[in-house]
């Protein structure tokens, strides 16, 4: 005997949760605030890597599907100085491991692969609480309530489930980035489109720094990062985007123009992104019938491995509920006993990339970063 899964979130890990179930024959409920699939925009590119991510898509049976998403080249590396000097050039050779795809389209093929139903757009979760022996009761904003045997939130920094588990809130990192995209950069920004060249460009700085990718086409989507209080980021109008793009380009005055243009000649409105995170070493002790995934479980500050973990927990989570389809609880301890220390040092590692990069040494303690890793290959 099996039990139905309630998944809250339709993310990556959730999806990629609930499509390794119906691989095993278990049946799931996928609830998403957003009202559909395309409501709004999924953010840029993921590199998926081969100990994590592909494993999850193999999981999941999506292994052709995924390979065919992905955009040749983008695997290639560049650091610039602030100056516009390229200090480090990786091409990309076709034989690395981590892949790039579009978001929105990794997210699709996940959806894709679902029986008709499995997600429930437009229910957006206004509390949980539990009653008894291990079940939960579901609210949604407009008022309907659903109660769940098994309740997993994959719901992302904010998680609503999260509070029937720990009473953990994540906290400002210090530091965010902005977002902003070039629209048809070899034509109409062909000097910030060299600069980027075919795949990742970072140009890193004590505090500070502009990484950009070029994603599908020619398109250039940035994330500036500045360290400073959220205060700092607040006191500007972001909804007046020629005001805050230029309250942020002020932070790099003197560097190489085809950098900053990378900010002044943003296509679209610049977007705030502040960064939160949980502890390192987050975790709670076995609550029967409810688990998480994902950021609502180890949030942490953006290193390439969120996704990845997302949707590896994804694929984990539903492959130790098929081993033990009599006993969940015994699934669920497997599975966050695995889990806990895999975020844990991700998130370790986040913390010392983000000081290659925004440190005192910066950009050299990335570079140099860089080259162990090329001598250790």
């Amino acid at each position: 005997m099996t039990t139905h899964v309630t998944i809250i979130g339709a993310g990556l890990g959730g999806l990629t949760l609930a499509r390794v179930l119906h691989v095993h024959g278990i049946t799931s409920t996928v609830y998403e605030a957003e009202a559909s699939p395309t409501a709004r925009a999924q953010g840029g590119m993921l590199d998926i890597h081969e100990h994590n991510g592909q494993r999850a898509l193999e999981a999941a049976g999506l292994t052709e599907e995924f390979r065919s998403l992905v955009l040749e080249g983008r695997q290639a590396t560049r650091v610039l100085d602030h100056d516009g000097t390229v200090l480090f050039d990786q091409a990309d050779d076709g034989t690395g491991g981590r892949p790039e795809v579009q978001r929105g389209e990794l997210r699709q093929i996940l959806l894709d692969s679902l029986p008709a139903g499995t997600v429930r757009w437009g229910h957006k979760v206004s509390g949980v609480r539990a009653l008894s022996r291990g079940r939960h009761e579901v609210t949604f904003a407009d008022g309907t309530t659903t109660v769940t045997h098994l309740l997993v939130g994959a719901d992302g920094a904010w998680s609503r489930v999260r509070p029937l588990l720990t009473d953990v809130t994540p906290e400002y990192t210090g530091r965010s980035f902005v977002e902003t995209y070039l629209l048809d950069a070899d034509t109409r920004h062909p000097a910030s489109a060299k600069a980027v060249g075919g795949g990742m460009m970072l140009a890193p700085a004590p505090g500070k720094g502009i990484q950009a990718h070029r994603e599908r086409g020619d398109t250039l989507h940035t994330y500036v990062a500045l360290t400073e209080a959220q205060e700092w980021f607040t006191a500007i109008d972001f909804g007046a985007a020629e005001v805050a793009v230029a309250r942020v380009a002020r932070e790099f005055e003197g560097w190489a123009p085809e950098l900053t243009a990378l900010i002044t000649d943003t296509d679209t409105p610049p977007v705030l992104r502040l960064l939160h995170a949980l502890p390192a070493d987050h975790r709670w002790e076995r609550v029967p019938g409810v688990t998480l995934l994902g950021d609502a479980a180890h949030l942490a500050i953006p290193n390439g491995e969120g996704a990845n973990l997302a949707m590896f927990d994804g694929a984990e989570l539903g492959r130790a509920l098929a081993a033990h389809p009599g006993d969940p609880e015994v699934a669920l301890a497997a599975y966050e006993q695995a889990m806990f220390p895999r975020s844990a040092e991700a998130a370790r590692d986040g913390i010392q990339l983000h000081e290659f990069l925004f440190g005192d040494t910066a950009p050299h303690s990335l570079i140099a970063a860089f080259t162990e890793g090329e001598e250790a290959s």
